[in-house]
């Protein structure tokens, strides 16, 4: 296999596959089984998938999830988004360079009659909402069909390598993501009652109250369910600068797919746009995957994320800038490096710019709810609940409660005995979905004797894990619930901290260490997480530590490296230091400090080439014409410039042109948005014939 692949990873382990041959422009080439065909592409050092009939512009990867159709190639002479299209043995596949021209039909389609399906419950979306929601439904024997667009269940669940926040006893706080989707869909599938479809696609809500579904890829069927419950979670924000269409500029969930699902090593240097836990999160997950982050940055004063994520991605060594902005990504065909500048006032400051060569940008800046269907389920009358990102966005503990309680009130409309709902269920839910709280100073314990956890968690979150595995029960949270900060209480040297190492090791943040004065008081053993490769530290090994802030605290030995079942992949170091930096040291560097140098000049780029709607290659400027010519109908800017009219429909460039009312001083209420259309996918028109197109293999996609 290609130098792009990930054959060792600090928690995952690459499986064997068996190799699949394509061939991409001629060239033979192979994937793995099952492996999408953007994800072979990258895995082959292949960032430009297409040309733009319009500029000739290159097209690569963005979203990675279905959402729009940056990454269209020809597969066998027909137009695929090929983040949703698998390899196939011997499947031909080209760049789209220009429109391109299907191959004839060599006979009449064969028709069919379209499959109605009567359901109780109809649940659009496999993520953690909708399977703990399917959950309680299958517990009680209620029929139900849940429905995704994946090969596999858990939705943004198999993407993350980290231990999640939350509550221990509730929503599985402590336990890495992948292993929660595993969990969920293992308890899920035991029920019989509950049908589920992956790889299949809600398409739209009918006014008939008909939900049209393309189950497997290729065949079209209608459901008529008495309930909908609408779990399809989020798509991520866009942000229009010069160059943010080039390819290696796509969004946090799309890196995370190609890293931690597929196991691709898709950037070699990484920029992140973006200080939310998403950005913060992929920054860390880049670092496992032996990729360089070269920075981040925010636009608020302070990252919007958790603290113990920006601390964690500090301690690394990467550098945070907050009060910053993108100004552009530059290259000709691909991204090789980005331009950011200080933000006063929300303008860029002259004089700050600077430029860092990296081969990707990473988009970070938020989510927005995938919520249409639940908008006009609502609209036709239909009985609907929402759980999860469609209802809320928030975190993935969240939408697990959500989901559970969700799927006892359907049980419930449904005529089901469920019992109360408990108001404290409620206030669950809540607490889970609650942003960061107050952030205080650290206050490092005054003991200098014995053995004891030194807690660098100085903001409020909902988390409660290090308070449910201590054994003797030392560490508390004294507040009305699970957001406040946790502190070591020792009442006696009989019942004292053991040095157990569980509190370090299940710490989501990272940010629990073990200090042990027992055989050395003037230089104490210091414990501390690691989650990188086994042979990135080995006894005798002098390393840099940081403190909380990821401020150098100097060089230290490492006497000891323990990597043993029971911690779940969590490497746990020993190192000796100096009793007056003993307590300080929060974390071991691990990406060297002049990564993150930048170019000796900044790239400037003009403003003139900036995209707002990506399919129709519709610039800023054409738009903003528009609105200072006195337009306030976003109707009327799409029959002008076709801004809103590209196969993603409309997704991605509404916000931003609403951005741009904002910005040209003209109040939402004054701005008449355009329809939404019933079909919130793309889709073949034969499918609704009920046509079958006769292609081997192709699933019908085409």
């Amino acid at each position: 296999m290609s130098g792009y692949r990930i054959e060792r990873h600090p928690i995952l382990t690459p499986a064997a596959a068996e190799s699949v041959p394509f061939t991409w422009k001629g060239r033979s080439l192979t994937a793995r089984a099952g492996e999408t065909i953007a994800s072979a592409l990258f895995a082959h050092g292949e960032r430009i998938f297409s040309y733009h009939p319009k500029d000739h512009a290159p097209q690569g990867l963005f979203c990675a999830n279905g959402q729009c159709a940056q990454c269209l190639v020809l597969a066998d002479g027909l137009p695929v988004k090929s983040c949703m299209e698998t390899v196939r043995p011997g499947l031909r596949v080209e760049p789209v360079d220009g429109l391109p021209e299907l191959p004839r039909a060599e006979a009449a389609p064969s028709s069919r009659s379209i499959d109605e399906i009567r359901v109780p419950v109809l649940i659009i979306g496999g993520g953690p909402a909708g399977l703990s929601a399917a959950i309680e439904l299958g517990k009680r024997g209620i029929k139900a069909l849940l429905i995704d667009d994946k090969h596999r269940l858990g939705g943004k669940l198999v993407l993350q390598t980290h231990r999640f926040f939350g509550s221990y006893d509730a929503v599985f706080a402590g336990t890495r993501g992948i292993d929660i989707a595993t969990k969920l869909e293992t308890e899920l599938r035991s029920y019989a009652s509950v049908e589920i479809w992956p790889e299949s696609t809600a398409l739209a809500v009918f006014s008939d109250k008909r939900i049209g579904v393309l189950r497997a890829g290729s065949r079209y069927v209608q459901i008529l369910p008495e309930i909908v419950l609408v779990t399809s979670g989020a798509r991520e924000k866009s942000l229009a600068f010069p160059g943010n269409t080039l390819p290696g500029v796509y969004g946090a969930g799309a890196f995370q797919t190609l890293v931690n699902r597929d196991l691709v090593r898709s950037a070699g240097r990484l920029f992140i746009v973006g200080g939310g836990n998403v950005g913060l999160i992929a920054g860390y997950h880049a670092l496992q995957a032996g990729i360089e982050v070269v920075g981040l940055v925010e636009a608020l004063p302070e990252c919007s994320g958790y603290k113990v994520h920006k601390d964690k991605l500090a301690r690394f060594g990467v550098p945070i800038s907050t009060s910053h902005t993108v100004l552009s990504a530059n290259g000709t065909d691909q991204v090789e490096s980005v331009t950011i500048a200080r933000l006063e006032n929300w303008k860029p400051v002259p004089g700050s710019e600077r430029s860092f060569a990296c081969d990707t940008v990473l988009i970070a800046i938020g989510l927005d709810p995938v919520d249409e269907f639940y908008v006009k389920a609502r609209e036709f009358g239909l009985k609907v609940f929402a759980a999860g990102d469609a209802e809320e966005i928030a975190e993935a503990s969240a939408a697990i409660f959500s989901g559970k309680i969700r799927g006892l009130e359907v049980a419930r409309d449904l005529g089901r005995d469920v019992g109360t709902i408990s108001p404290e269920w409620y206030a669950a839910a809540d607490i889970l979905k609650s942003r960061p709280g107050a952030t205080t100073p650290e206050a490092l314990p005054e003991a200098e004797s014995g053995i004891f956890p030194v807690l660098h968690c100085v903001q409020e979150i909902p988390c409660d894990p290090c308070t449910t595995v201590c054994p003797r029960n030392l560490i508390h949270i004294h507040a009305a619930d699970i957001r406040g900060l946790p502190t070591y209480e020792a009442p006696d040297p009989a019942r004292a901290c053991t040095g157990c190492e569980k509190c370090v090791t299940i710490c989501p943040g990272l940010a629990i260490t073990l200090v042990d004065y027992r055989k050395d008081p003037e230089n104490p053993t210091i414990t501390l997480p690691f989650e990188f490769l086994r042979e990135r530290v080995e006894v005798g090994d002098r390393m840099t530590v940081l403190d909380t802030e990821g401020a150098g605290l100097g060089e230290v030995e490492v006497i000891g490296v323990r990597a043993i079942k029971a911690n779940d992949r969590t490497i746990l170091v020993k190192v000796k230091a100096p009793r007056a930096i003993a307590k300080k040291i929060a974390g071991l560097r691990v990406q060297a400090a002049d990564v993150a140098k930048p170019m000796e000049r900044y790239v400037e780029r003009t403003a003139d080439d900036t995209i707002v709607c990506r399919c129709e290659r519709v610039t800023a400027g054409q738009i903003r014409s528009l609105i200072r010519e006195g337009e306030r109908d976003i109707n009327q800017i799409k029959a002008v410039t076709r801004a809103c009219m590209g196969s993603c429909g409309a997704k991605t460039c509404t916000a931003l042109i609403h951005r741009l009312f904002r910005e040209e001083g003209v109040a939402d209420a004054d701005v008449v948005d355009q329809p939404k259309r019933p079909l919130f996918m793309e889709v073949p028109l034969g499918v609704f014939a009920g046509t079958e197109n006769g292609r081997e293999g192709n699933n019908g996609r085409y």
